[in-house]
């Protein structure tokens, strides 16, 4: 599912390509992905982009009020949920949106955003909404690149979670998934199963700093990669990647495998050795299966 860094990038392009332009018409290509009905779509067709934003995991394209007969129509705004499968590609004014994962396209002026879901499950969405559902949508996680150190341990301590849970919980923090939080755990060298309201002071500060710092340096990384040309290989696995994705593949900070833990749709990658003291954490199935032959700590794995 594209995260904080990736959704940036699209809301960066389509600023460039969108803001100023009315969007000239919304071609549906999948049923399932209209969530709303009121109000209707085509209340939006034929307005300015006003401004493009993320509302923790999701894009929202706000368009200018418009004023007809005499009165003043309220801003509206399109949002879109991309989920895991979506993504987005910009072409040329007018393209087909007949293609087997196409679920829209987006006219404007100058070009057509074409909205696909790679997936069987079609769990991607959008909605046409004013200002009061807009707020429904936000979850009210709060956004660690415009928060203080103090802030983000404070929500942390309060949320009752583990830190993996913790930050990648939209009701505790903004936009950060599973990729990220892996990758920003390695960075703290901190357990994905701790507890977060066990922080001390110091460890709430490394945290915040481990957050900041990954989340800003993929930001940058993701924005040079593009350059001007649209996204168009949003994933939540990179190559560059330490942790997230390389089960079994060595740590590139201590060498140790990349242990695993899976659970629901969801797994977490880490370092036993930069995040546990060498204890393997429990994957729930397999430690239920194996008892007592799970292996407890990295030397456990050595043959």
């Amino acid at each position: 599912m594209p995260e904080l860094p990736d959704l940036s990038l699209y809301v960066d392009h389509l600023e460039r390509r969108v803001v100023g332009r009315a969007l000239v018409d919304v071609r549906l290509a999948s049923m399932f992905l209209l969530r709303t009905v009121e109000p209707p779509l085509a209340e939006v067709i034929g307005r300015d982009v006003k401004r493009i934003s993320r509302l923790g995991k999701q894009l929202v394209f706000s368009f200018d009020a418009q004023e007809q007969t005499h009165e003043l129509r309220n801003e509206l705004h399109m949002v879109i949920h991309l989920m895991i499968s979506g993504r987005l590609r910009w072409k040329e004014q007018g393209a087909s949106i007949r293609g087997r994962n196409v679920v829209a396209g987006f006219d404007f002026q100058d070009g057509t955003l074409v909205f696909t879901e790679a997936s069987k499950k079609k769990r991607a969405s959008l909605r046409i909404v004013d200002d009061a559902g807009l707020s429904k949508l936000d979850l009210g996680g709060l956004e660690v690149l415009e928060i203080s150190c103090e802030e983000f341990v404070v929500r942390l301590r309060d949320s009752g979670h583990t830190l993996k849970r913790a930050l990648t919980d939209q009701r505790v923090f903004a936009g950060i998934g599973n990729a990220y939080s892996d990758e920003i755990l390695l960075h703290a060298g901190m357990s994905p199963f701790k507890r977060a309201g066990t922080l001390s002071d110091q460890d709430g500060e490394t945290l915040f700093e481990a957050t900041r710092s990954v989340l800003n340096e993929w930001t940058e990384r993701l924005a040079a990669r593009a350059g001007d040309s649209f996204p168009d290989k949003v994933t939540a696995f990179h190559p560059e990647m330490a942790v997230h994705g390389k089960y079994k593949e060595p740590c590139p900070l201590c060498s140790a495998p990349v242990q695993r833990i899976r659970y629901a749709e969801n797994e977490a990658n880490y370092c036993a050795g930069c995040q546990t003291g060498g204890k393997l954490l429990a994957d729930r199935s397999l430690s239920r299966l194996l008892k007592d032959n799970w292996p407890k700590r990295l030397e456990d794995l050595e043959p």
